[in-house]
Order: structure tokens, then C-alpha cells, then sequence
């Protein structure tokens, strides 16, 4: 088991891990497409916020960085002869999404932390299949993509604080993250990068 980190309220499980080992293709392909989401989440942020600057400039970054992690994995799933191909995602992310709440400042703080809290679990499932997986190359892979994860999780979190305060945004992640930790606990039939 992956330890809890970065403010989860749960390990990643021995089910995923058993749906890794039965469907491993598709936790690759549905990285690739983790990773696409994840420079959108991004630029979404830019267009819904641009008045901030220290926002826009941070996601700027975040979103070369994950369109690189695209091309990585894409690359990756090459070398392996794995066609790359749209797959129907988990209801993970829909349903992190429908905990945002609708009025701002509270709609910037959640679409942030809702951010924030994929890109921990991301990390998290990134260790687990550094240590799980018996092929060296997927095991440097994603310890190499760890630290990135991690960095645009504080990143997030950090940002939240612009919008509330540090109290309320601590708060309201400790919610999330434990609404986070029911939503994968109910688990997903399709095995993805976050089922």
C-alpha cells in the first residue's frame, strides 16, 4: 500500500492495484488522457481568472508541464505498441467537479483545491505504481513524473489562499479530501489512472 500523503484521507487500495495487474494498457492510455485534463483544468483556470496575474502566470506553467507529461506518455504507449484511443473516463473527476460550489470566491477556491487534491492523488498513484509494477522502465517513469505531481498540488493549494482565507481553505480541503476519499472508496468497474 501507498501511504496516505499530501493531505489524502486514504491509501491507495489493493483493488486498484489488482485492476493495474488485470488492465494495465488502460491505466497507461487513461493517463495520457489524465494528463490532457489536466493542462485543460489549467487553462481553464487562466480564462475564468484572468485578472490574476500570479494565477495566470503559474498556470502557464502547469499547463506546458502537463502537455509535456502528454507527450511523455504518449511516447511511451508508442515504444510499447499501445494504441492511443479515447477510452470513457471514471466518474471520478464529474463527481470531484460537482462538489464546486456555484458562487465565488467559494467557486475559485474549490475549483483550485478540486485541482489540487487530483494532482495529490495523482502523485500518490504514481508511487504505487513505482513500487508495484516489475518493469523498470514504468517504475523510473513514474518516479520520474512524481515530484511534478506533488509541486502542482501545493501550487493549487497555494493559489486557494488567494481567495480565502488560510483558515477556510484549510478548512474546506479537509472536507474535500474526505468527500475525495468516499468517492474512490466506492470504486470504479473500469480500471483508470483514478478508479
Amino acid at each position: 500500500m501507498v501511504p496516505v500523503m499530501l493531505g489524502l484521507k486514504s491509501e491507495t487500495s489493493a483493488r486498484w492495484l489488482a485492476q493495474v495487474d488485470r488492465d494495465l494498457d488502460e491505466v497507461l492510455i487513461d493517463h495520457a488522457h489524465c494528463e490532457k485534463k489536466a493542462a485543460g483544468t489549467a487553462l481553464n483556470l487562466i480564462f475564468a481568472y484572468v485578472e490574476d496575474d500570479q494565477l495566470c502566470r503559474e498556470m502557464e506553467q502547469i499547463v506546458a508541464e502537463e502537455l509535456e507529461h502528454f507527450r511523455l506518455v504518449r511516447e511511451l504507449l508508442e515504444r510499447r505498441k499501445i494504441p492511443f484511443r479515447r477510452l470513457r473516463p471514471s466518474s471520478y473527476g464529474r463527481k470531484l467537479n460537482d462538489l464546486v460550489r456555484k458562487i465565488e470566491p467559494g467557486r475559485a477556491v474549490d475549483r483550485l483545491l478540486v485541482a489540487g487534491l487530483i494532482e495529490a492523488r495523482s502523485c500518490q498513484r504514481f508511487a504505487a505504481l513505482r513500487d508495484h509494477v516489475p518493469d523498470p522502465e514504468l517504475a523510473k517513469f513514474y518516479g520520474d513524473l512524481f515530484a511534478a505531481e506533488a509541486r502542482h498540488h501545493a501550487t493549487y493549494v497555494r493559489l486557494a489562499k488567494r481567495y480565502a482565507t488560510e483558515t477556510e481553505v484549510e478548512q474546506r480541503l479537509e472536507w474535500l479530501a474526505e468527500r475525495e476519499a468516499e468517492i474512490l472508496s466506492q470504486g470504479d468497474p473500469v480500471a483508470r489512472m483514478h478508479s
